[in-house]
């Protein structure tokens, strides 16, 4: 075949060449009259021309893989030595189905075939071949000479290096993405605390492989006396960084629950913690802690989205201000707001990941997120589930999710008589402690204590009354509960001074009364309540 002729149907060869029939005149530039320049003399090198180079030559010396194949059948016409130096030579006029199975390898077969139907080029990226080469090829329709049905021109260039170099890269990556996703589980609770009064579930999912694991967090910490504290958070992060930061204030947020603080005073400790951590990791976060005898929630806000509240009727309450900014930022005086969470309520504490979506207000996000929860029923956790595929998160979400459910369940028939309360409040005097005595033996005999367990709960009371009486003053309270699992006492009184326990020397006659309700409970603690005052509680696992 004549690769010569055939240069000349290539685009723009026919035009050069009829400009060089009058190749020794310039026309005139542009504004000059008469002023022509100089023709070519013989002694200066005429520039070479299209058609001084055979099209053979031209692509036998390209880097890159070409292949001319013409008809349906994509008969083989010719193969530069690149080629052949990849591939092997090749039989002119053989099918390309049988003589180059590698076009096969590529899936390039069909393409051609669109190809020389279409007359538009198609260009594929990085296709692998069997040996392990990857190759990037384009397809151009061709007009070959003596063959009317036309042909393909196949141009492949060599992207192998280029190819294992990007598969190193998503290999480092996903190690990366791995490395932080098992670094965010291990550092989120294993196994969630489940408190008397609440039933609770949470879920994480982390964003698809394309996004980076951010610090979405959340936990369950039982305060005593009933109370449990429910925090959730989002280090606005990516990676190991971000679940590293993530861990160091789920670990701080435990640490200072234990103080049994107002929600608003934790994220005031948090801010200023979160500071020290890293000044460039903004984190958003709520703390909330709900008591069962006050049937509501009390939160303080850190830039987070707020909690919302299903009522057993359907009806859902988004909590309101106050919020205040991220963690983070210093300078800011948090303060705690409060929602209702009687029994049947459930509660939902989420990440940004859940709702914010893109080229959409967050708070459509939030307002599609409460008409879910509005007709989500069952347990916590499948509450989590149908919250999840409502707003259609699924394994390849772009942002890590983690979501709090919590349910304070109405109980009814024999699980309602495992819960009781009683109270008595305390007017002083010297009667009191009596009184308060006879008021806890009544009590725990009506409970159907045993009688160990009775004796051990009048003597906590005795003590508790008996220290309120002589360091706190009016109004002072005395409360009984029994849960499924725990007898738990507490008294309060106006005065904000909280007991420590000490060691008594062997001639005082003061200091012991902490010490021996520390000694016969399971747990005690204080803390002050809203408002002034304290409480002093402690706890007895019931037997069984």
């Amino acid at each position: 075949m004549n690769f010569t002729r055939w240069s000349a149907r290539l685009p723009g060869t026919q035009r050069r060449a009829a400009a060089r029939t009058d190749r020794g005149s310039v026309p005139a530039a542009r504004g000059e009259s008469g002023s022509r320049p100089e023709p070519w003399t013989d002694d200066v090198a005429e520039p070479p021309v299209l058609d001084d180079l055979s099209v053979r030559d031209v692509l036998g010396q390209l880097p890159a893989l070409v292949a001319l194949l013409h008809g349906p059948e994509h008969r083989v016409a010719y193969v530069n030595d690149a080629y052949a130096a990849a591939f092997g030579a090749r039989p002119l006029g053989a099918p390309a189905a049988k003589a180059l199975p590698e076009l096969d390898e590529l899936g390039l077969l069909p393409l051609m075939d669109q190809v020389l139907r279409s007359g538009t080029s198609r260009t594929v990226k990085s296709r692998k071949t069997r040996s392990g080469g990857s190759f990037t090829v384009t397809c151009t329709p061709v007009t070959v000479p003596g063959h009317a049905e036309g042909g393909v021109l196949v141009y492949a260039v060599d992207v192998t290096d280029h190819a294992e170099a990007a598969e190193r890269l998503r290999t480092s990556e996903r190690r990366h993405r791995e490395t932080a996703v098992t670094l965010q589980r291990s550092l989120l609770p294993q196994e969630l605390e489940q408190p008397d009064d609440l039933r609770v579930a949470a879920t994480y999912q982390p964003g698809g492989t394309d996004a980076a694991v951010g610090g979405d967090w959340y936990d369950v910490i039982t305060l005593g006396a009933g109370r449990t504290a429910l925090v959730i958070g989002d280090v606005m992060g990516r990676g190991v960084r971000a679940a590293a930061v993530m861990g160091q204030l789920r670990t701080a947020v435990r640490a200072y629950a234990r103080l049994d603080l107002p929600p608003h005073e934790v994220l005031q400790l948090l801010d200023g913690l979160a500071a020290e951590i890293d000044a460039s990791q903004i984190a958003t976060c709520v703390y909330a802690v709900h008591d069962p005898n006050e049937g509501r929630l009390v939160y303080a806000s850190a830039g987070h989205l707020p909690v919302l509240v299903r009522h057993e009727d359907g009806t859902v309450h988004r909590a309101e201000d106050p919020t205040g900014p991220p963690l983070g930022t210093g300078g800011w005086l948090h303060t705690s707001g409060s929602i209702a969470l009687p029994p049947g309520a459930t509660a939902v504490l989420y990440t940004d990941g859940l709702v914010e979506r893109r080229r959409e207000d967050i708070d459509e996000g939030v307002a599609a997120l409460e008409r879910a929860l509005s007709g989500a029923v069952g347990t916590p956790q499948v509450v989590c589930d149908r919250l999840l595929r409502a707003l259609g998160v699924t394994a390849e979400h772009d942002d890590d999710v983690a979501v709090l459910v919590c349910q304070h369940p109405a109980r009814a028939g024999h699980a309602a008589e495992l819960f009781h309360n009683a109270a008595l409040d305390l007017l002083g005097g010297i009667e009191a402690a009596p009184r308060a005595r006879a008021f806890a033996s009544g009590v725990l005999s009506s409970w159907r204590f045993p009688v160990e367990l009775r004796d051990l709960g009048v003597l906590a009371v005795s003590e508790l009354v008996a220290n309120s009486l002589q360091h706190g003053t009016p109004p002072m309270r005395l409360r009984l509960r029994r849960t499924d699992r725990r007898l738990i006492i507490e008294v309060t009184d106006g005065d904000d001074h909280l007991p420590r326990r000490r060691r008594a020397d062997p001639g005082d006659e003061a200091g012991r009364g902490i010490s021996i309700v520390a000694t016969i409970a399971s747990s005690w603690g204080s803390r002050r309540t809203p408002g002034g005052g304290k409480a002093v509680w402690c706890e007895f696992a019931l037997p069984g």
